[in-house]
């Protein structure tokens, strides 16, 4: 008897016109809610409307920025403030040489 696994990968484009709860953007993060939060709180994620947690609605665009977060944290043991701090050297960084381009 054989027995054959067959797995199936579902794919969604997400453009910045995507909107995201907390809950879906901890799932595709694979992060607790709380940790979203976290990085709400330390100003390194902005919701694009809602007034408290479980309101809040996240751009497509923030999704990678959430990524890069919580990859800065797991891979440098960064706090969600050191994650956020990390974020607004990157970002100066990136519009230092768009500057050095033009």
């Amino acid at each position: 008897m054989t027995v054959t696994k067959t797995s199936v990968t579902v794919t969604t484009v997400l453009t910045e016109d995507t909107v995201l709860t907390v809950q879906e953007l901890s799932t595709i993060c694979c992060v607790e809610p709380a940790q979203v939060a976290a990085l709400v709180g330390e100003g390194a994620l902005d919701p694009v409307a809602g007034s408290g947690p479980d309101e809040w609605r996240f751009s497509g665009t923030a999704l990678r920025r959430a990524r890069q977060a919580f990859r800065l944290s797991r891979d440098f043991e960064l706090s969600p403030a050191g994650a956020a701090l990390a974020l607004d050297l990157l970002d100066q960084i990136e519009q230092l040489r768009a500057q050095l381009r033009r």
